[in-house]
């Protein structure tokens, strides 16, 4: 069956692909493995210039491949472009620190010498989500291939132009062929590309139901795996924040990207003290953003990605609604063409409802009502998952005190949560395991080899 992309604007066709025959994907995992046996042997400073090279493209060709992500997708533009950017920036950042973060580990012991080697670990699969087509694409990417491993992308079908775009960055760059390839095929096909010999390692970012199929087709097959999946972010404000700048940054955290983003913050944890004022502050800012085409640079939030998406977020909602949720803004798709649902928040959330219990991936904001910070600290670890949060409160003490008890792979305090090349990203519970960016990242798909060269002499003991 033929894969089509569908303008989420308009509901129109933008492309039309074949998925990639038998013979098409044996050649792309072959090429793939046969071209690690030279990328690996390649140096730290030879990939370094190629990444410099892939950042520069990047940039060089930021308004193209930003339109076709806005097309396929419907980010708006300027964020779309902003995706692009930040692409470059990742690659320039293991181009500059992967030697250093690389490096050969001495350790004294009994040995004359001994050390430990990041070495390269074979052919990274890649299956990729389509909420950022280019950014979840080389999080992974640059510091896979600066560690010497060859890539093949599996990528969400609705972002198929995105993805033959991606393989075609790294070849106009002079990478060897084989070394990032990208596959066009159905989901139901991810477990033979797992599972097959070439394939080494397994990335992943996705649902927590897309997670726990490639976690186990990767278990039985004894491949590495990282797993970057779902979100439902808490967002606490206690009664000391400044709430003016807490609404302006919740503004951006929750209808970013259309609020189709794992670390966008979705439940608002407001201390009874403040929730008034931090309620009407919040909807009169979100009554203020632009909806519309994602192709106007004034447009701040576009269409979601697909229908049955936009259907899926409303009936979270209604169900909400039928459980007494209140809407204080928004709660309704929107009329005529387009899969665009407006902007909303609801108040009077409880446990047990879907906009507080389940992933919200689109425009919605819970807000629910906290007692005191211990039980916005209860309310914000009340969830399966544990991607981010944020802390909002004068007294920053208190806020990394709060922070040790959050059950999160990131705490940010009187600030929004972003993916940073310079810092770890990734979850605990439900939002998966492992993880990507920072030096945490580009070991993650590596052999960590112990080095031990004798004799054996007496144990050395450092003395400072």
């Amino acid at each position: 069956m033929s894969i089509q992309t569908i303008n989420p604007a308009t509901e129109e066709i933008v492309e039309t692909f074949e998925p990639y025959s038998t013979i098409q994907i044996e050649e792309a995992l072959t090429q793939a493995r046969q071209t690690f046996e030279q990328w690996r042997e390649t140096s730290l400073a030879e990939r370094a210039t190629y990444l410099h090279r892939v950042a520069s493209y990047l940039r060089t060709h930021k308004t193209r491949y930003a339109q076709i992500i806005t097309l396929e997708m419907g980010k708006p533009i300027t964020e779309a472009e902003a995706e692009i950017e930040k692409c470059a920036w990742n690659c320039d950042f293991y181009a500059d620190n992967a030697a250093r973060i690389l490096a050969d580990d001495s350790v004294a012991t009994n040995a004359t010498e001994s050390y430990i080697s990041f070495l390269p670990l074979g052919v990274v699969l890649a299956v990729m989500p389509w909420n950022y087509p280019f950014w979840q694409v080389f999080r992974f990417a640059a510091p896979a291939l600066m560690a010497g491993n060859t890539a093949v992308l599996k990528h969400a079908s609705n972002v198929s132009r995105a993805a033959l775009e991606i393989e075609g960055v790294f070849q106009a760059c002079g990478l060897p062929q084989g070394a990032f390839r990208t596959v066009l095929v159905p989901g139901a096909e991810t477990k033979h590309l797992i599972t097959d010999p070439r394939i080494t390692a397994v990335t992943l970012t996705g649902s927590d139901p897309a997670g726990v199929a490639v976690a186990s087709a990767s278990g039985q097959a004894l491949k590495k795996c990282v797993l970057e999946l779902g979100g439902s972010d808490a967002f606490i404000v206690l009664e000391d924040a400044d709430l003016d700048a807490a609404v302006q940054v919740a503004v951006r955290a929750r209808f970013q990207n259309t609020g189709q983003s794992c670390i966008a913050a979705k439940r608002f944890i407001v201390v009874e003290a403040v929730a008034d004022a931090f309620e009407q502050k919040f909807v009169a800012a979100a009554a203020q953003l632009r909806v519309g085409d994602p192709l106007n640079r004034e447009t701040q939030v576009g269409p979601m990605a697909r229908g049955d998406l936009r259907e899926e977020l409303d009936q979270q909602v209604q169900a909400s609604v039928k459980m007494g949720a209140k809407v204080a803004l928004g709660g309704k798709k929107l009329a005529g063409k387009g899969y665009f649902y407006a902007p909303t928040i609801m108040t009077h959330i409880t446990s047990q409802m879907p906009v507080f219990k389940d992933e919200t991936f689109g425009p919605v904001a819970a807000v629910i009502r906290a007692e005191d910070a211990e039980h916005a600290l209860q309310l914000a670890n009340a969830s399966p998952f544990g991607l981010s949060s944020n802390i909002w409160t004068g007294d920053v003490e208190r806020g990394r005190k709060l922070a040790r008890r959050i059950e999160a792979g990131g705490v940010f305090i009187n600030g929004m949560t972003v993916s940073d090349p310079r810092l770890p990203f990734g979850g605990v519970k439900r939002s998966g395991y492992g993880r990507e960016l920072s030096s945490f990242g580009i070991r993650e798909f590596v052999n960590v080899q112990t080095v031990w060269i004798g004799p054996a002499v007496a144990a050395r003991v450092t003395s400072e």
